[in-house]
């Protein structure tokens, strides 16, 4: 079964060999106080680093999900109030879930056929700014260049980017954010159960203000934890082993990030014109670059995703309200061309 889900999706050919390889190694069973723990995460570190152009400056932490990331903003960054930005059900689903911990959250939908206007945010006085940068609900993005323009309108507040289907994948500009965070089963091409998160010296500072510690999970107990290249709790040491090795082969974001373009581009050519299904989103100008969101009659959706699975092609569902009316399809660096040429060749027959 090939995987265009969008998330989990498609891993890497070589993640079996690098399980047979991790139990050879002893890591299934490692320690994880212990020195050959410590190189790993420091190496993960390191690469994450270098091959993301994540800045020197910056800290890396893992956690367990992207969802797990939410829940330590709202209790360690977020001491009275913030600003959910988003146009999708999971960029409200963050907001809703920040609001039962932080009663002052507040939100802010815009058109998914629209680009961000930033005159009509409710910026002044925020405290914390949370844009979801990749809808993977409905398949939009909100560009680096529009980030960068709110984190510079607001030098006070922290600006906070759920990257989770989009990092990895294409070129993000971290220095215009304060927090990113995303999980490693979709861009990063490996099995769920790990995420990372990113947080610039600024958050930091602004964390060990406000010094929570009333959570297992709080960033003040991750982050000195982190200054020994350890975890607060026992990790996912098999992912955390597995990332360091599917990095060390990956080649330059600006590699990936054209290949990314170059794959959008030609799945939008190839809906051209097509009489069944349609992109869901018609603004090319704010269409996610890593997830497609196709739309059509409800009955032949479900046909469509029944008989892609039966030749081997796993679409993903679609989600909330778009659920009965869209498929989506991950264009994520793990699928190979080759693939998507058997699915481009399915679907020809049904568009």
């Amino acid at each position: 079964m090939i995987s265009f889900y969008p998330g989990p999706s498609r891993v890497y050919d070589e993640i079996p060999t690098y399980v047979k390889d991790a139990h050879k190694k002893g890591i299934l069973s490692m320690n994880h106080r212990s020195e050959e723990f410590v190189a790993i995460s420091k190496k993960t570190v390191s690469l994450l680093k270098e091959k993301l152009n994540i800045p020197e400056s910056y800290s890396v932490f893992f956690a367990t999900s992207a969802t797990e990331c939410w829940e330590i903003i709202a209790q360690s960054l977020i001491s009275e109030s913030s600003l959910h930005i988003f146009n999708g059900a999971f960029g409200e689903k963050w907001f809703d879930y920040t609001h039962r911990l932080v009663p002052g959250a507040q939100s802010f939908r815009f058109d998914p056929e629209s680009k961000l206007d930033i005159r009509k945010l409710p910026l002044k006085n925020q405290e914390v700014i949370c844009i979801t940068q990749n809808e993977t609900s409905n398949g939009t993005e909100v560009n680096n260049k529009l980030i960068a323009t709110v984190k510079r309108k607001n030098s006070r507040a922290l600006v906070v980017v759920d990257a989770t289907s989009s990092m990895a994948g294409i070129e993000l500009n971290f220095k215009s954010a304060d927090v990113w965070f995303a999980s490693v089963q979709k861009c990063f091409g490996l099995p769920a159960g790990l995420a990372v998160m990113v947080c610039s010296p600024q958050a930091i500072q602004y964390m060990k203000s406000i010094n929570e510690k009333k959570h297992y999970n709080s960033l003040a107990y991750i982050d000195e934890m982190m200054n020994k290249w350890q975890t607060n709790c026992t990790p996912n040491v098999l992912g955390i082993y597995l990332l360091m090795r599917v990095l060390r082969k990956r080649k330059p974001m600006e590699h990936i990030h054209q290949k990314s373009i170059a794959r959008a581009l030609g799945w939008q050519k190839f809906f051209r014109g097509a009489k069944n299904l349609k992109l869901h989103i018609k603004n090319q100008g704010v269409r996610s670059l890593t997830v497609l969101t196709l739309t059509g009659h409800p009955e032949r959706i479900t046909e469509i995703k029944t008989l892609a699975k039966d030749a081997g092609l796993l679409l993903g569902e679609g989600y909330g309200s778009l659920k009965p009316t869209t498929f989506r399809i991950a264009n994520f660096p793990a699928i190979r061309n080759s693939e998507i040429k058997k699915l481009m060749r399915f679907l020809e027959k049904y568009k």
